[in-house]
């Protein structure tokens, strides 16, 4: 635990997302699956898509400008902009540097991280540091995803599970350092679990049209049991250290805010800690799982709908390919 006396903390938040919905019966028509099946193995019932010439930087863009208003802080007070994605619109720029070009935050420093679903807890951590280095710095996190052009939308094991958006906070100084803000946090990373799930083409290994790849191996592919064995395992254990090593119980506990990935894996996490239903946010129904939008999209709707208020113990626990996974435990 960093016994730094400044505490960062979350000083607004943004999100967005593709307005085109694709839903499990629209699902039905393109593959072999039910909306029974699809909401019974997963809790998923819809998600965004992009549409045919959209791309994420626009809705990356849209969710940091709302983030930003809600701060009260103008784009040229960033000092720092970190984008968690694993789809950017381009290999070359990042997509951070095209959010400081759509905000005009010119005198920002912009760039992105890699750590697939686990990105945007990665990226608040750093965030953290550099508020804690710099008091006076404002950092613009986003987690942003486009994972339906990553899909292959005849495997029916990964195409019901996915969706687009992005989520954004705006990182600073707290003025109530012992009453808010960013507590501790833990990163880790399993580098021997990599094949279980994996997006091998496209890279500098199989690069595009590279003939000695199968096609299938341009899109996501995932093994599903090994991945649940992992994830739970991984975000329970997390979820207790951050809290034992903090001086807390599960009991002090006010909202648990995990990756938004299935809604198994989320209900046997709340069961392994036995928290109540209120105690853990839950949207996956509507967006499916955003990957490193996944978060950020789930405390700004907690905020929005109540469930989460100031003052509130809190949460955060993810996983994600590689593997990576970390927590973040925070006093909003």
């Amino acid at each position: 635990m960093c016994l730094n006396t400044v505490r960062s903390t979350i000083l607004g938040m943004g999100m967005a997302v593709p307005p085109k919905v694709l839903t499990n019966h629209d699902l039905e028509k393109m593959v072999e699956t039910s909306d029974a099946w699809i909401t019974e193995r997963t809790g998923i019932k819809e998600r965004h898509i992009l549409e045919d010439g959209e791309n994420i930087s626009q809705y990356a863009i849209k969710a940091s400008k709302e983030a930003l208003e809600r701060a009260g802080i103008s784009p040229e007070d960033l000092n720092l902009i970190i984008c968690a994605t694993v789809t950017p619109d381009y290999l070359i720029p990042s997509l951070a540097v095209l959010v400081q070009e759509g905000l005009g935050a010119l005198r920002a420093g912009a760039f992105d991280l890699s750590a697939t679903c686990s990105g945007f807890v990665y990226a608040l951590s750093i965030a953290d540091q550099f508020v804690k280095a710099n008091p006076e710095w404002k950092v613009l996190v986003v987690g942003a995803e486009a994972l339906s052009r990553k899909t292959n939308w005849q495997d029916r094991s990964i195409c019901v599970l996915l969706g687009d958006g992005a989520g954004a906070a705006v990182v600073g100084k707290s003025t109530k350092p012992s009453q808010k803000g960013i507590i501790d946090f833990i990163l880790g990373a399993d580098g021997s679990k990599w094949p279980l799930l994996t997006l091998k083409g496209g890279g500098s290994a199989f690069f595009p049209f590279d003939d000695r790849l199968p096609k299938e191996e341009y899109y996501i592919k995932m093994q599903g049991r090994e991945v649940f064995k992992f994830a739970t395992r991984v975000m329970e254990r997390l979820a207790l250290e951050l809290l034992e090593r903090n001086g807390f119980s599960k009991e002090d506990l006010d909202l648990l805010v995990p990756h938004q990935a299935n809604l198994r894996i989320i209900e046997y996490l709340r069961d392994r800690l036995n928290l109540p239903k209120e105690k853990v946010f839950v949207n996956i129904d509507k967006y499916g799982n955003t990957s490193a939008a996944s978060i950020p999209i789930a405390l700004y709707e907690a905020e929005k709908e109540g469930v989460l208020k100031e003052g509130d113990l809190v949460l955060l626990v993810a996983f994600g390919g590689g593997f990576t996974f970390g927590g973040v435990l925070l006093r909003w």
